[in-house]
């Protein structure tokens, strides 16, 4: 496990893919390798059609196509629990496997390694989902043009 003294903002995604294949895997290393995001804990699992959830290898995926994966065995700190696991099987959809990741924001670390030696704390947190983020430009346009035809 890293120094937590010296560590950035730390998250979590659940990606949930259809069938056994995991596209956009190779972004997921190229971040890695520019140090934009560092990986503490990866897993993955898979639901079956009949609903019964299973944690998969990272050898197995590999075996099966994901060659990308390599890179991520034995990724691993301990954050991830089996009940996360666990709940994250019980979202997924029955023929699909999800991808659970906890990583570092390793591009944050200075910046929160400054705040937090000067005494700064983070007092509020939140994600805005793409489809808000659309929803919300969708209508901001959509104001502007009325207010311009009006």
């Amino acid at each position: 496990m890293p120094d937590i003294d010296h560590m950035g903002a730390v998250d979590y995604l659940v990606v949930e893919f259809p069938g056994g294949k995991l596209p956009g895997l190779p972004l997921l290393v190229d971040l890695v390798d520019r140090g934009i995001i560092r990986i503490l804990d990866l897993a993955l699992v898979r639901k079956d059609v009949d609903g019964s959830v299973t944690q998969v290898s990272v050898a197995d995926l590999v075996a099966e196509g994901n060659g990308e994966l390599t890179v991520f065995e034995g990724a691993a700190s301990g954050l991830l629990l089996p009940e996360d696991i666990e709940a994250a099987g019980r979202i997924l959809e029955p023929g699909t496997t999800g991808l659970v990741v906890v990583y570092e924001n390793a591009w944050s670390a200075p910046l929160a390694v400054a705040f937090r030696k000067g005494g700064a704390q983070l007092i509020a947190e939140a994600r805005i989902p793409v489809q808000g983020l659309l929803a919300a430009l969708d209508a901001a346009e959509a104001d502007r043009t009325a207010t311009a035809v009006g």
